[in-house]
């Protein structure tokens, strides 16, 4: 079978656990191939996710690099066997691939994901006409049809998201979030019930950072944390203009663990986040 183009999500994330294994155990590629006899430019094309790599072989690249972490090594097993297509597929060559691969994220996420932004509410929160207000502003502007399509992208996430029983969502956003009137007062409101409703799920926790906060730790960018089966299957995406970026060097992970833990210490709780925003609702005007 020849080399994958375009590696998913997952299939990068495996390979890049592979080549983390690797470089603990202070070997090259040219060594780790020698020791698996095969040719080196295979070890090259699994870390890079472009080939795909058996729980056999799995197996045999820890055996070689001495990792007795089993509980990293099942969880990897577990990805290698997984080769479903994830629903997002079929929006493949309809919307920019980033959207794909932030889906694909939410859904390689084992259960809690953790979301701070200041800008706008989280795609997972958001209505349908909210999402389309956020696509309507869009520079080179979108046709009509293609912003229909990109907020039913949106609302499929945040449905796809409400039927797992296993996935949570503690959202962390700064009050300004709530009054940018995107897609018009009328929208925000039916918006802000909204998420009022969707602070009383159990498995969503809503926390609003008010404006009485003089400062707040970490970056002003959108950003989502999402706890692995293991913690070495953390990840972290940074949602920026150009797209997201992922992040997974363990430096990474702790800085911004870090991050949420201090944005938790000044946030409101879930009851008086919920008070605040009911308010902030009754008090729209046109």
């Amino acid at each position: 079978m020849p080399p994958r183009r375009n590696p998913s999500l997952r299939q990068r994330r495996l390979g890049a656990e592979l080549r983390k294994i690797r470089e603990a155990a202070a070997l090259r590629g040219p060594q780790l191939a020698r020791i698996l006899d095969i040719d080196v430019s295979q070890i090259s094309q699994m870390e890079s996710g472009r080939i795909g790599v058996s729980r056999q072989r799995l197996r045999a690249i820890g055996n070689a690099c001495k990792c007795l972490n089993d509980p990293l090594i099942n969880a990897l097993g577990d990805m290698t066997q997984d080769r479903t297509k994830g629903w997002w597929e079929e929006y493949r060559g309809l919307l920019p691939s980033a959207f794909l691969e932030s889906a694909e994220h939410e859904d390689f996420a084992a259960g809690v994901m953790k979301v701070w932004t200041s800008a706008f509410l989280p795609g997972l929160l958001q209505t349908n006409d909210y999402a389309k207000g956020i696509f309507s502003r869009k520079i080179p502007g979108l046709t009509t049809h293609e912003v229909d399509l990109h907020a039913a992208f949106r609302t499929q996430r945040r449905s796809m998201f409400l039927r797992r029983p296993q996935k949570r969502l503690v959202a962390y956003l700064h009050e300004s979030c709530l009054y940018t009137r995107f897609g018009g007062t009328e929208v925000l409101r039916a918006q802000l019930d909204c998420l009022v409703d969707d602070s009383r799920r159990d498995k969503i926790s809503i926390r609003v950072i008010p404006f009485n906060v003089h400062t707040y730790p970490g970056a002003i960018e959108n950003m989502i944390y999402s706890f692995g089966v293991v913690p070495e299957l953390d990840t972290v995406e940074m949602d920026t203009s150009r797209g997201p970026i992922f992040f997974d060097a363990p430096s990474e992970l702790g800085t911004y663990r870090a991050i949420f833990e201090r944005i938790e210490k000044v946030a409101l709780t879930d009851e008086e986040s919920r008070a605040l925003i009911h308010a902030v609702s009754r008090k729209l005007k046109d």
